[in-house]
């Protein structure tokens, strides 16, 4: 039988899971060199990305407990190995492979559990001076990709108000994983909704919901509520976008319903769009969830799902959608439960044609949980950082490693001759010549 061709072993490659890649890396030298290129990096997460395979839920159990759930056939879950037990940490984000983690401490840290590698991102504190004497502080995050530079971007958005004093202040980061470094992001004059908030990445633009504040205005967080009360013209609230790739600042056109000051609404991604969840009351009270099918065009709303079902309203901060299935019919929704309720978190599919929700059976989940979106890859971190493992990996460097190969591929080589030269012998002894 004739060999393959490259492209033939590479068309295999890319199909095949990161955990089956990283053996093959132990065959040969040459295979390990094709895997660990990036083009073929790029290529085999292109492909996940566009078919929906090597995909996985990650759950946060009580701050330091991780696990990982097949999303293809979600059955059973697989406690994650991290980067130190008993860690206290929160998920600021995922992307391509790379999950955006803050530790306790205010340490961030980017990490791939698929190929176990982590980076030490430098100190992005953050110092407002002078500070008024009854304050509060929320943070703000969202970690994306860059298709123009090819790079990872890590926001960082603290904001300071002031609970008695007329004082507002917002400071904003952006961190490049190119560069290893942080930058100040100018211009920032938004007044965000929630305490602490994830921003939602879609079309390579960063999301948030924020009420948008006159420049000019030094207010405290009580006179911004009054503000936004009284100016609901000036101050409804807004969807601002950090486009990652320009790094500027704009405001993304909401539907007209979320003019209404009854709606609750919240932004999320849904299948690479934006998407929007909202609760609103009429005659009964509705949840909805709509998706914007063309960035950027207001008029490119589509309300996709609307009930009344109490126990299963999109726009509640307890039902929260995760993903469409493959075939694009269902909606993955993660199904929290509400403080002092008996029942467990859970992960519920909806039939967009039947409307109807059928609970996912997944054996070994915790009581609770947040989840994220995770993609395998082999996105690689920047050699030169420190990793920092409880139980380290002895990586040897990579001379040490290629000859280590070569050594292997010289031993089964020299087993290959001593066999042929036994079994020749063997012909020999018993006649067969």
């Amino acid at each position: 039988m004739a060999p393959l061709s490259h492209d033939m072993i590479l068309d295999i490659f890319r199909c095949l899971s990161v955990k089956d890649l990283s053996r093959f890396k132990c065959i040969s030298k040459f295979w390990c060199s094709w895997i660990e290129d990036q083009n073929f990096i790029k290529l085999h997460l292109s492909y996940s990305l566009k078919t929906n395979t090597n995909r996985s839920l990650i759950l946060r159990h009580r701050r330091y407990e991780i696990f990982s759930v097949n999303y293809d056939s979600p059955k059973t879950t697989r406690r994650l190995e991290q980067l130190e037990q008993n860690k206290n940490i929160q998920i600021l984000g995922s992307c391509n492979g790379l999950l955006a983690v803050e530790e306790q401490n205010g340490r961030i840290l980017l990490w791939n559990p698929s190929t176990r590698k982590c980076q030490v991102l430098p100190s992005a504190k953050i110092v407002f001076s002078p500070p008024p004497a009854f304050y509060s502080c929320s943070t703000y995050s969202g970690f994306g990709y860059d298709p123009v530079s090819d790079d990872y971007k890590l926001v960082l958005i603290v904001q300071l108000l002031g609970t008695y004093e007329e004082y507002l202040h917002s400071e904003a980061k952006v961190y490049s994983l190119r560069s290893n470094s942080w930058r100040t992001i100018k211009g920032f004059c938004f007044y965000f909704i929630s305490e602490r908030q994830l921003g939602v990445v879609a079309n390579n633009v960063l999301h948030l919901l924020a009420f948008k504040i006159p420049e000019s205005s030094k207010r405290s967080s009580v006179d911004l509520d009054v503000f936004a009360y009284k100016n609901p013209e000036s101050s409804y609230k807004h969807l601002v976008g950090f486009d990652l790739r320009s790094e500027e600042l704009s405001l993304v056109e909401l539907p007209d319903f979320c003019l209404d000051g009854e709606a609750n609404v919240d932004v999320k991604a849904l299948g690479g769009y934006l998407c929007l969840t909202a609760t609103h009351r009429d005659m009964f009270v509705s949840g909805d969830l709509w998706i914007m099918k063309e960035y950027g065009v207001k008029e490119s709303w589509v309300k996709l799902i609307s009930t009344t079902q109490l126990d299963f309203l999109p726009g509640s901060p307890f039902v929260v959608p995760l993903a469409f299935s493959k075939n694009g019919n269902k909606v993955l929704f993660h199904k929290k439960s509400c403080k002092g309720d008996m029942d467990s978190d859970s992960l519920v599919w909806y039939d967009l044609g039947s409307e109807r929700v059928e609970k996912v059976g997944i054996e070994g989940l915790p009581r609770a949980y947040d989840v994220h979106l995770y993609v395998e890859s082999f996105v690689p971190l920047n050699e030169s950082v420190p990793r920092n493992y409880s139980r380290p990996i002895a990586l040897e460097p990579r001379e040490k490693r290629m000859a280590a190969l070569e050594a292997r591929e010289k031993r089964i080589f020299t087993s290959k001759s001593r066999f042929v030269n036994n079994s020749s012998r063997k012909a020999y002894f018993y006649g067969r010549r």
